[in-house]
């Protein structure tokens, strides 16, 4: 299924939960460098802001790695690639799909990803971009943010499930491949063929390929 280990988070309003943590400390044996590839890649502010709050996550839990880099467009191109080639562990930041995958066919960042060993992790928007549309790294649609009460967002979700399964994620879950081995964790709802089940009821593992 995948030869590496790939992470899908909604996002994470108070950091890492316990039973997240628990998986990442099983996962990220090797800590050499952590690299965070940002969405809004001119916001300067923004990136080094949210790249501080990735770093003080895995450090409150005991992961510290031993270089963290993030990545814009104030680095070229192909030491951004060289990071990623020599990382243990890719981030793909939250925040516009649109421009940070753009950012990332435009600086062979997606080849990179797609071709290396390290564990790649994605938030939001990041891992909305490592599906089928984006980086092809594993045949899953994910919507992050979902609110079951929300009737509105739902309603949405349950008439595109007749084209394709949806895996709803409330903040705080977290899906993970390794292998052939594939996980949930945290509220997921799985919206097929207009029906919603909890995901791990709903058959998530035959919808990953």
């Amino acid at each position: 299924m995948t030869d590496k280990v790939l992470g899908f988070f909604s996002g994470f309003p108070n950091g890492f939960p316990w039973y997240v943590a628990d998986r990442l400390h099983e996962e990220l044996i090797e800590r050499g460098s952590l690299v965070m590839i940002a969405s809004e890649v001119a916001k300067h502010a923004k990136v080094d802001h949210y790249a501080a709050q990735w770093r003080g996550w895995f450090e409150d839990i005991g992961l510290p790695f031993g270089a963290y880099h993030a990545i814009d467009d104030r680095m070229i191109s192909a030491q951004a690639v060289r990071l990623v080639e020599e990382a243990s562990c890719v981030i793909l930041m939250g925040g516009d799909p649109d421009m940070q995958l753009c950012f990332l066919r435009e600086t062979g960042l997606d080849e990179a990803i797609r071709n290396t060993r390290a564990a790649v992790l994605g938030l939001s928007a990041g891992a909305v971009n490592m599906l089928a549309l984006g980086l092809g790294l594993v045949n899953i649609t994910i919507y992050p943010h979902f609110k079951l009460d929300n009737q509105e967002e739902l309603a949405a979700l349950l008439r595109g499930s007749e084209a394709r399964a949806i895996c709803a994620m409330e903040d705080d879950s977290a899906i993970f491949v390794a292998g052939e081995r594939i996980s949930s964790m945290g509220e997921i709802q799985l919206i097929d063929r207009g029906k919603i089940y909890p995901a791990w009821e709903g058959g998530l593992l035959c919808h990953l390929e």
